[in-house]
């Protein structure tokens, strides 16, 4: 088998065989009921949840470099998928399984693009508080969506509060054993999440093999639902909605190109899927990496999800990624490598040959209760919070976004995110903190006047801003040192210490070559101290830097030291 795995892969041992193959096949009964209900979430037929656990599990494990991450269809992408082809075409269609799987395709194409760009680092693109209200609002769109298969009604709307309207009025067509069979499959989903491994715990069972029996409710749950509906026509005599025939056998090789015509209306929702996608994956790789001591590349990792999904298409699949559930599960079912997601899909590959007629009983109630208490862990409130006490900005950023998705739909929720995180981002460069500065007695350092206790020169002002120049900022620098040359105290050298700006733009440079100009009308030289060396390297050439060519220190103290002897050289 060795022959056959990755270089990096080449010290793989008996025993990891043996614990991956099991822990595979925990895994994957674990998470079948999940792929099933994030198919039914995306709009798609059960089966194709089922075949985006397959080839693209196995893509993954021989590219990918988290050695627990695990591929396959998550909530998220589920969401974005409905929301994507909502309006192109009827949801459980052929033609809008067609549309997933474009929509994979072209998911898989952009993340391949980004990897052969070698653009890992946008794995932090989307800051903590956006990506936390993008995942929060995403979780109450998937909650919301689900609440007419729980209580069997038959309502639409484009946004979470038009659907919850049309809900109300839809609330006496309520059916009951539906309702009724939603509740007891959610009390029973609820009761193994929070009280079976602690009860398991008490009673002697090991820690891990108590949460590995708790984590099989979902199976439980399933396994219940669909016996009842199986026991005589109630469920049929009641208006309970089932699943209906799921095709028996493996995955066909398809041809998403069919309906590529429509790629003008996917290609950006594409995007987003990866871009989210991807964050997400890495997200959870980096937090499990860490965990096991390990390391991933990011860059690598786009190229895996790519191909993964590109596998997904091929193969009647839809959008996948790394989930943080999918990856728990994994880990704690002993998975010790990527040889178990490897090794999964041969247990997935049973499971469609020989399972799938069971799902034809299964209560679409019970898949709505497993994804409304799957996405519970979505809501991250703590984030909030946090950014709440420390930074203003940061919880405006998750407000909005998380509002957005609510209001506007998960793509454009985003985008409104990342809009509002760039213009706070501007708006906080534009005001940048500048501090007068002076020096510390018997020593070479200087601190700011109002925090330190610090000595000055009369006639030298030493200003330090904390933040590059560039076209948004520099009016403020302006206003400030026009302010400080026609001040009662004017003095007759403004020393700018530059240890904080990184870059200089051309409208700075114009700004800072016009002022110059001014305070030397006035009386008032323009020293600069501290300018860094890629900085320095692109004033000197201008006229400013010619200008300046005397008047540019090393150091502050250099500065102190040139005022004080009267020099105006280093």
């Amino acid at each position: 088998m060795k022959r056959w795995l990755p270089q990096r892969m080449q010290g793989y041992q008996r025993d990891d065989f043996y614990r991956d193959l099991i822990a595979s096949i925990v895994m994957t009964v674990l998470l079948v009921p999940q792929n099933l209900a994030y198919a039914m979430l995306a709009g798609l037929p059960p089966q194709v949840g089922l075949y985006a656990a397959m080839l693209p599990v196995l893509v993954y494990a021989f590219l990918g470099t988290s050695s627990t991450l695990s591929v396959g269809p998550v909530a998220v992408a589920s969401l974005m998928t409905a929301t994507s082809l909502a309006g192109l075409a009827l949801p459980g269609s052929a033609h809008y399984t067609e549309l997933a799987m474009v929509l994979a395709l072209l998911t898989g194409g952009f993340l391949l693009l980004f990897g052969a760009l070698r653009l890992g680092f946008l794995a932090h693109f989307l800051s903590r508080p956006v990506l936390s209200g993008f995942v929060s609002g995403s979780a109450i769109v998937i909650a919301v969506s689900q609440l007419k298969h729980l209580l069997g009604v038959e309502t639409t709307g484009p946004n979470v509060l038009a659907q919850l309207y049309n809900l109300a009025f839809a609330l006496p067509q309520s059916k009951v054993v539906t309702v009724l069979v939603s509740a007891l499959c959610i009390l029973v989903l609820w009761l193994g999440k929070n009280t079976l491994a602690q009860g398991l715990c008490r009673m002697g069972v090991n820690p891990r093999h108590a949460d590995l029996m708790a984590r099989l409710t979902p199976i439980a749950v399933i396994a219940g639902a669909t016996l009842w509906a199986s026991q005589g026509p109630w469920a049929a005599q009641h208006g309970v909605a089932l699943v209906g025939q799921v095709p028996q056998g493996l995955p066909g090789w398809t041809q998403p190109w069919q309906s590529l015509s429509q790629v003008s209306d996917l290609w950006l929702s594409a995007m987003l899927i990866a871009l989210v996608g991807f964050i997400q994956s890495v997200s959870v790789a980096q937090t499990m990496a860490l965990r096991r001591h390990e390391k991933i590349n990011p860059n690598r990792e786009l190229t895996a999800l790519g191909a993964a999904n590109v596998a997904s298409a091929f193969t009647g699949g839809y959008p996948v990624a790394g989930g943080l559930a999918r990856t728990s599960i994994s880990s704690a079912a002993g998975a010790q490598t990527r040889m178990a997601g490897a090794l999964s899909v041969g247990v997935m590959a049973v499971i469609v040959l020989t399972l799938t007629p069971l799902f034809m009983k299964l209560p679409v109630a019970a898949l709505s209760a497993i994804i409304v208490m799957a996405i519970g862990s979505m809501l991250d409130w703590r984030t909030f919070a946090n950014a709440w006490r420390y930074d203003r900005a940061d919880a405006l950023a998750l407000a909005f976004t998380f509002v957005g998705v609510l209001a506007l739909g998960a793509q454009q929720g985003i985008v409104v995110g990342v809009t509002v995180s760039l213009g706070v981002l501007v708006w906080r460069s534009s005001r940048p903190h500048m501090a007068v500065l002076g020096r510390v007695p018997g020593t070479e350092h200087f601190r700011n006047v109002d925090r330190h206790s610090v000595q000055t020169l009369p006639g030298l002002l030493a200003l330090r801003v904390d933040e590059s120049l560039f076209f948004a900022n520099v009016a403020a620098l302006e206003e400030r040192l026009m302010a400080e040359a026609t001040s009662p105290q004017r003095p007759t050298v403004i020393l700018l210490n530059c240890s904080a700006v990184n870059r200089i733009d051309s409208t700075a440079l114009e700004a800072l070559t016009e002022l110059e100009a001014t305070l030397a009308q006035q009386g008032v030289q323009l020293w600069l101290s501290e300018v860094k060396g890629p900085v320095t390297d692109r004033l000197n050439p201008t006229p400013l830097g010619q200008r300046l060519q005397q008047r540019v220190f090393l150091s502050t103290h250099h500065a102190f030291a040139a005022f004080e002897a009267g020099q105006h050289s280093h």
